[in-house]
């Protein structure tokens, strides 16, 4: 019997310039094109806006290749980081492509309104654990944004914190480093736009899924799709421990499905450490 396969979609942060190349003759991504009435590949550089369309994009567009690539094992089940989630739920047959797309564009501008009303960002902490990073958001009043993989955390919130954060990281014996990312994804600080993406998903039609996808902040399959969908872009990613249950049930291959390699990478590191 050939091991179990999970499918993994990628989040904000895989975005590249060009990386739409590869699935360019995609019928899902040229209809997206169209029902989106813009490009959202030829403005990556403006940010959370147009990166989010443009992965999403990539990502079911990957996952419609891999669906004609006869070799290729099917999923038992799927994970994606934050947006991922987002193309995940459209693999499973849980979300349509259209109703999450529109979700997306929602969900994309409303983030990025939102920061506009408080401006924040993140901080990555490299090295260290889940225990000194918990120590330092609360000395400085931040949040665990992304617990993404062992040595990796991620803290989110107001310019004055991530500013405390970056001279206190030898205290707490982490390197700490400054993301491009000019918002406080995954804390109270996104509520605004979580009020725009509950509107937004009130109308989405829900499927059964063919699979179970885990959600980014129970660790456990989707439930309630539109309300942890909502919840989820206020509460920490859980990417470590979704990679370990996804272990613990089973898998033995994780397949990325997407621009990048980025979710690779934190295969590697907590799967293998794990083992």
């Amino acid at each position: 019997m050939p091991p179990a396969t999970a499918v993994l979609f990628p989040g904000q942060g895989s975005h590249a310039d060009g990386m739409e190349e590869p699935w360019t003759s995609s019928p899902r991504l040229q209809r997206g094109l169209e029902l989106l009435d813009y490009d959202p590949f030829s403005r990556l550089d403006e940010g959370t806006r147009y990166q989010q369309p443009a992965i999403f994009l990539c990502s079911v567009a990957a996952w419609d290749a891999r669906l004609q690539d006869a070799d290729a094992e099917a999923p038992v089940a799927a994970a994606g980081h934050s947006l991922g989630e987002y193309a995940a739920l459209v693999a499973a047959g849980a979300l349509t492509f259209e109703d999450a797309l529109r979700v997306v564009d929602v969900r994309a501008s409303a983030m990025d309104r939102a920061n506009e009303l408080v401006p924040g960002g993140m901080v990555a902490l490299l090295g260290g654990d889940i225990d000194a990073a918990r120590g330092l958001a609360r000395r400085t009043g931040l949040h665990v944004a992304n617990d993404n993989a062992p040595g990796q955390v991620v803290l989110s919130g107001r310019e004055e914190g991530l500013e405390q954060a970056i001279e206190l990281g030898r205290e707490f014996e982490v390197r700490v480093r400054r993301l491009p990312v000019s918002a406080a994804f995954h804390t109270p600080l996104m509520a605004p736009a979580a009020d725009e993406l509950a509107e937004a998903l009130a109308t989405a039609e829900i499927g059964d899924p063919a699979f179970p996808v885990i959600s980014n902040s129970t660790v456990e399959p989707f439930g309630d799709v539109r309300a942890e969908l909502v919840a989820n872009l206020l509460a920490p990613v859980r990417f470590r421990e979704t990679l370990l249950r996804l272990a613990d049930d089973g898998v033995a291959e994780f397949e990325e499905v997407g621009p990048g390699r980025v979710l690779a990478g934190l295969v590697r590191r907590t799967v293998t450490v794990a083992a």
